[in-house]
């Protein structure tokens, strides 16, 4: 697998601390796009998924692992591997692509639709810098959405990822 660069603690590729794994190389080149140096193929570090794993450790605050890139469903073998692996550790796995969901689905290639099936959320779509915006929670361009894969699974149709309300399982006295 060959990767640009991993972040600890992330906690802007989705909810939570995060490990976030930048892999190298996306054929998209999205005009405005906040990570170009993953365009190229050439370069990055190649590395096996049992070090990234052992980069990822065992740190009980980390949520959940992020890959995101370049464009992870161009190395999908790879981070499929990645992703059940750290979902074996109780992580939940998000996922950025500059493809939409329909367009994967619709290819049908194995490897990209193991890395779909390891996945949580999926985080669709070309960044668009006309659609830039600071508030798109978890998204640099408003036309990206945030796919709650477990749930799209679960009902045959696409269902939309929601932050959980975090004040949700206090409750209010009754009058």
């Amino acid at each position: 697998m060959v990767i640009a660069n991993t972040v600890r603690d992330s906690i802007v590729d989705g909810p939570g601390l995060r490990f976030t794994v930048f892999t190298q190389g996306c054929p998209h080149g999205c005009p405005g796009c906040h990570n170009p140096a993953t365009w190229p193929f050439e370069g990055g570090e190649e590395v096996t998924v049992e070090e990234l794993l052992r980069r990822l450790g065992d740190d009980p605050l980390c949520a959940g692992l992020t890959l995101s890139g370049g464009e992870p469903f161009c190395q999908a073998a790879e981070c499929a591997e990645l992703a059940r692996r750290a979902k074996q550790r109780g992580l939940n796995i998000w996922v950025y692509t500059g493809y939409t969901y329909e367009a994967l689905i619709e290819e049908a290639d194995p490897d990209r639709l193991a890395l779909l099936a390891a996945s949580d959320v999926l985080v669709d779509g070309p960044f668009v810098e006309a659609l830039k915006s600071y508030e798109a929670l978890y998204r640099g361009s408003t036309n990206q959405r945030l796919i709650d894969l477990n749930a799209t699974r679960r009902t045959g149709k696409l269902n939309l990822w929601t932050r959980p309300d975090p004040l949700a399982h206090f409750t209010r006295p009754s009058s």
